[in-house]
């Protein structure tokens, strides 16, 4: 498996699971309905665990940009591969939420909350404070990346130094346990998306499939969950750095 299919298919899973444990707890009619907060952060790790154990002998499973740019800052992902796993994680992201909302389409039809229908695609905010809400996702993406690049075992392809997050010592429980751990304690204010590609092709999707009463996409919103992540791992990857030996 090539890293970009690795990437496009690991995302896909990701949101497949994630976005699909969402809509299991919040459509009406589901067998799930009304599972509550803690259904949701389990079955969230549980997408990342799944997601990082099939794809991470490819392409060190990082299924979000957030990650795949942390580390090419911190010099541990060559960067000119950064393009091709931010395309093929946005469009595995959007593929992910597509097969959600065809697997749902009949419990879609029949919920009437538009905020609850979106929800199922992508986040947003209790409270809406963008800058607080930025700070939310920068915060929770720095703890995802300090985990990444502490916890995680380097490779070396052809001298140079990569970490790989689904292999080495930061395998696919790991992950998922962080995850689930920044869902758990920080994920009440914005719904963790801590993963641009998450939100913003699963967003796209909701704009583009019939769904009834489905509302807006509130796209006034969509930066929040892009800036407030990249922003966290690129802090993330400076504090790495400033601990490392010159």
């Amino acid at each position: 498996m090539s890293e970009f299919v690795a990437e496009f298919m690991g995302t896909m899973i990701l949101v497949l699971l994630g976005d699909g444990v969402v809509a299991n707890v919040c459509l009406k009619g589901t067998k799930g309905n009304a599972g509550g907060w803690i259904v949701i952060t389990m079955g969230w790790g549980l997408a990342v665990f799944v997601a990082v154990a099939i794809t991470g002998e490819f392409s060190g499973a990082h299924i979000n940009p957030a990650v795949t740019i942390g580390l090419a800052a911190a010099g541990k992902f060559a960067v000119a591969k950064v393009p091709l796993f931010l395309a093929a994680q946005f469009l595995g992201g959007a593929a992910g939420a597509f097969l959600v909302w065809l697997f749902y389409k009949d419990h879609f039809d029949i919920s009437t909350d538009p905020a609850t229908i979106l929800g199922t695609f992508a986040t947003g905010p209790a409270i809406r404070n963008p800058l607080r809400n930025v700070l939310c996702e920068a915060i929770g993406t720095f703890v995802l990346l300090l985990a990444v690049l502490y916890a995680s075992c380097p490779t070396f392809t052809s001298g140079t130094e990569e970490i790989k997050v689904g292999m080495g010592c930061l395998g696919a429980i790991p992950v998922a346990l962080v995850v689930m751990g920044i869902g758990l304690s920080l994920g009440g204010t914005t719904g963790y998306a801590i993963n641009p590609a998450r939100d913003l092709g699963p967003r796209l999707i909701h704009q583009l499939v019939p769904i009834k009463n489905k509302g807006t996409s509130d796209w006034a919103y969509s930066w929040v969950p892009i800036v407030g992540p990249t922003l966290g791992a690129l802090l993330a990857a400076f504090v790495y750095c400033l601990g490392r030996p010159v």
